[in-house]
């Protein structure tokens, strides 16, 4: 430690990117990232319909000593100058939060450095303080795999759960529904696209769950109903079109405001409504699928940071951890 500065190493490897980065921390809203380095997986798993968890933990093993090395050498520094390591411990897929575990622990070990895991929901959650600065306590509509839920963040590990799906996860329902219609993966940016053309008022998709009290989600009823409208149009035409593809793909035009906005704002209203009181705070987050994995990997080092800086992790816990 330097200046009261500390030098910590992130590694993440919950789902389908390897990654990792070096942060220079003094306190909770003072974050230089001096690295960052991502490697997807998109090609290896395009061909399946979505992510394979075995595929992704082979691919996290072989590439997670390269990206550490190149994170140190992009930070200008060695293993040596690291304080602190962190690490998601879950959740995720199981094989690829194992390969990221337990080469942070070679790492500590070897290193003799201090290691925390780190839940890397509370990475996403935590994330707009890093980009927007908000203010605690705010409403988070965290969308992470199986793990989409609302939450009011009162601070950096206090959360409080409102709801969240309570079938599919939302990438799922996209990968799914992308397989149905011969769309390419993954699925969430090949619908995105294709719907820019389409028509949102040609058929009517359920929207679950809107009318029930409390801020749960339901996703699986969309695939039945694009099924049922892919065979409707196959049994009139013959087969699909690209035409067919743009119509049922389309969505309305929702301007500057997006669907995860308005999600948050009605789960917002039904707080209200209940006699609670939130604030919600909105935030645009314009970025590349590389660049938010910064941020959240940034997000979750800097908790492992403020673990060890306000006692939270004893040295019997850390010698735990790596056992």
């Amino acid at each position: 430690m330097t200046d009261g500065k500390l030098l910590v190493l992130g590694l993440e490897s919950s789902c389908d990117d390897t990654a990792a980065a070096v942060l220079r921390v003094s306190t909770e809203s003072d974050t230089e990232i001096l690295s960052s380095v991502v490697s997807g997986q998109t090609d290896l798993h395009k061909n399946f319909g979505g992510v394979v968890p075995e595929i992704a933990a082979r691919a996290h093993a072989e590439m997670l000593d390269m990206c550490v090395e190149q994170s140190l050498e992009q930070a200008s520094i060695t293993l040596k100058d690291i304080d602190l390591i962190g690490v998601t411990s879950g959740p995720g897929l199981i094989g690829g939060v194992v390969s990221g575990v337990m080469s942070a622990k070679a790492i500590a070990m070897g290193a003799q450095k201090p290691l925390v895991g780190v839940n890397h929901l509370a990475g996403h959650a935590l994330t707009p303080r890093m980009t927007d600065a908000i203010e605690y306590p705010y409403l988070m509509l965290l969308i992470s795999g199986g793990h989409c839920q609302f939450l009011i963040v009162n601070g950096t590990n206090q959360f409080v759960r409102l709801g969240g799906t309570i079938d599919d996860a939302p990438g799922e329902a996209f990968d799914k529904t992308a397989r149905l219609l011969g769309l390419p993966q993954p699925g969430g940016p090949s619908i995105d696209a294709t719907a820019r053309d389409g028509d949102p008022t040609k058929f009517t998709l359920p929207r679950p769950l809107l009318d029930r009290e409390g801020c749960d989600m339901s996703f699986s009823g969309l695939k039945t109903a694009v099924l049922r409208v892919r065979d409707e149009i196959v049994r009139e035409k013959g087969g699909l079109h690209q035409s067919d593809l743009v119509i049922i793909a389309g969505r309305p035009s929702m301007g500057k405001t997006s669907l995860a906005t308005n999600i948050a704002f009605n789960a917002a209203q039904k707080i209200q409504d209940n006699g609670k009181k939130s604030s919600v705070a909105f935030f645009s987050l314009e970025m590349s699928s590389e660049q938010l994995s910064t941020r959240i990997l940034s997000e979750q080092a800097r908790i492992g940071s403020n673990d060890i800086r306000r006692g939270r992790i004893s040295d019997e816990q850390f010698d735990q951890f790596l056992e």
